[in-house]
C-alpha cells in the first residue's frame, strides 16, 4: 500500500492559540531560509511577515500597508509593500489567495506542497493542507491532457470546526 503524506496546520488554525509562537516560528524559518539563499530579510520584509502571522486570516496589500505604517510609525508607500510581498512570495514564505486577492503566511515553506487552502466563511481563518494523493491526481490529470503543471492553488470555502460547532446537533451527527 502506498504511503499517504499529508501536511496541515488546520488543528492549530481553527482553535484559539498564542500567535506569538506562530510569528516566532515563521521568523525563524524565514531567517534560516534567507541565510541559506544569501538574501536579506530587511526590517520591512520581516515586519510584513510578522503582520501576516498575527492571525490566520488573509490580508490584502492595502491592509498590510496600513498595519505596516502603524507598526513602523511612518507612512509606507504601496511599492514598498508590494516589493516585500514579492520577496516573501519568491521564497514561499507566504501565499497569495487569488479569489480574495490577499496573502497568508505559509507554514511549510521548505517543503513541496499543494497550495490547498480551507477558508472559513464564518471567521475568515485559513488553514493550509498538502496531500500527496491530491497532488498525484492533479499531476495525472495534467499528464493525460499533455499539460505541464507548474503551480496550483485550490481554495475550499466552508466552515471551520469552531464556526461549525453551532450548526451540528447530535441527531445529524449520529445519522447512519
Amino acid at each position: 500500500m502506498k504511503s499517504v503524506i499529508m501536511l496541515t496546520n488546520a488543528r492549530l488554525v481553527h482553535q484559539p492559540h498564542d500567535h506569538d509562537r506562530c510569528i516566532n516560528a515563521a521568523l525563524t524559518r524565514a531567517k534560516s531560509l534567507c541565510q541559506e539563499k544569501s538574501v536579506k530579510l530587511t526590517v520591512t520584509r520581516e515586519s510584513v511577515l510578522t503582520i501576516l502571522w498575527q492571525s490566520h486570516r488573509p490580508l490584502g496589500a492595502y491592509q498590510i500597508q496600513d498595519q505596516l505604517s502603524k507598526l513602523l510609525a511612518k507612512p509606507i508607500a504601496p511599492p514598498t509593500v508590494y516589493r516585500a510581498i514579492e520577496f516573501l512570495l519568491d521564497l514561499s514564505l507566504i501565499h497569495r489567495l487569488p479569489s480574495l486577492n490577499a496573502y497568508i503566511g505559509c507554514p511549510f515553506p521548505s517543503s513541496q506542497h499543494s497550495n490547498l487552502f480551507m477558508i472559513c466563511n464564518g471567521c475568515g481563518s485559513v488553514a493550509e493542507m498538502a496531500d500527496a494523493v491530491l497532488n498525484e491526481v492533479l499531476q495525472t490529470a495534467s499528464n493525460k491532457a499533455n499539460f505541464v503543471l507548474q503551480s496550483q492553488s485550490i481554495e475550499l470555502f466552508g466552515q471551520c470546526p469552531q464556526c461549525g460547532l453551532g450548526n451540528n446537533n447530535d441527531e445529524e451527527s449520529s445519522v447512519v
